[in-house]
């Protein structure tokens, strides 16, 4: 899910911000929906919770988890089995005036029609051939089964209006603090390359405020492009119809009536074998071996159990308070 890791050359928390209701509540039987059961898309900058959310929300049963098919990075992403649509750009910006590029591949993903063929001709090593047999299992039983898609993506965050309209999505977006936020990339080395989004008409052209990241570009001030991606990310958000927008701080301040929320919300049933899994995830000491970022798994994810609470508390570490205190300046917050 990283952005880069190199320069581009062409401890305090805020309260949480409150959750935004969204505007459309139900969204109405879209080209995605699967038996007038909407699909379900976690969204948000990388390193905002998303992995988290998407398994918790997974942990009922009623959902096949898919892990970001517009990475543009392999793996998770250029599985066309999964998405069979060529991704170009980190942060792909979809909407109406490009929909015949992705609405029918779309279409498949969150119906878990697999594309087997198209798999096994573009992937072929032992890792990739056991992704195959993976996704195409899970998406044909989850299929048969009725079970719904769960879309996890960073990359679709600026997308997120579309994912709702036309695909019917129940969207999620998740925004975390940005002095935690901004800490996170730096201590991972994560930077974004702003050519990414600029070179993307129809994103500045609905959103003529990525012109300002501009200025930025080539720049080497990690911390200042973090917050520059983290004050777009909200502004566009902030904006879009049709989603819900969740403070990752509250969720994990207190998991259990916070998913219990988001369950509700996504049309899921709230079961006690998924509170029991969901406390579980959620209460596990941090500290240990292996609760540090790594990607795992034949999914990719940098999902871990944690003790949510105590996540918090180190979200912020790697910045002075000066540090912190530019970032809210920059981010103005």
């Amino acid at each position: 899910m990283i952005p880069h890791t190199g320069d581009e050359t062409a401890g305090h928390v805020t309260p949480p911000a409150r959750d935004r209701t969204p505007d459309l509540v139900t969204p109405p039987a879209c080209d995605g929906t699967v038996g007038g059961r909407s699909p379900v898309l976690v969204t948000g900058l990388p390193r905002s919770g998303t992995s988290w959310v998407g398994r918790m929300l997974a942990a009922g049963g009623e959902l096949v988890y898919v892990n970001e098919p517009l990475n543009p990075q392999h793996p998770p992403g250029h599985c066309p089995g999964v998405l069979d649509a060529r991704v170009t750009h980190r942060f792909q910006y979809i909407c109406d005036d490009n929909s015949g590029d992705w609405l029918p591949a779309f279409r498949d993903t969150v119906g878990l029609r697999y594309h087997w063929l198209a798999e096994l001709r573009a992937n072929r090593s032992p890792y990739d051939l056991a992704r195959l047999l993976r996704y195409g299992t899970a998406f044909t039983l989850g299929r048969l089964s009725g079970r719904r898609a769960l879309l996890d993506d960073p990359f679709a965050v600026l997308s997120a209006g579309w994912f709702a309209r036309r695909l019917g999505c129940r969207v999620i977006a998740l925004v975390r603090d940005p002095v935690s936020f901004v800490a996170s990339w730096r201590r991972l080395g994560w930077t974004v390359y702003f050519h990414e989004l600029l070179d993307q008409p129809l994103l500045v052209r609905d959103h003529p405020e990525v012109l300002e990241l501009r200025a930025l570009a080539g720049s080497r001030d990690r911390v200042a492009r973090a917050a520059a991606l983290w004050r777009l990310t909200r502004s566009v958000l902030e904006r879009t119809p049709g989603i819900l927008v969740t403070s990752y701080e509250s969720l994990a301040a207190d998991p259990v009536p916070g998913f219990r929320r988001l369950y509700a919300y996504a049309g899921l049933r709230w079961t006690p074998a998924a509170e029991r899994r969901i406390v579980r995830a959620c209460c596990r000491p941090s500290g240990g071996p292996g609760t540090g970022f790594a990607w795992s798994g034949l999914s990719r994810t940098a999902y871990r159990r944690m003790d949510s609470r105590q996540a918090l508390a180190q979200g912020p570490r790697g910045l002075s308070e000066q540090e912190a205190a530019r970032v809210r300046a920059l981010t103005g917050t």
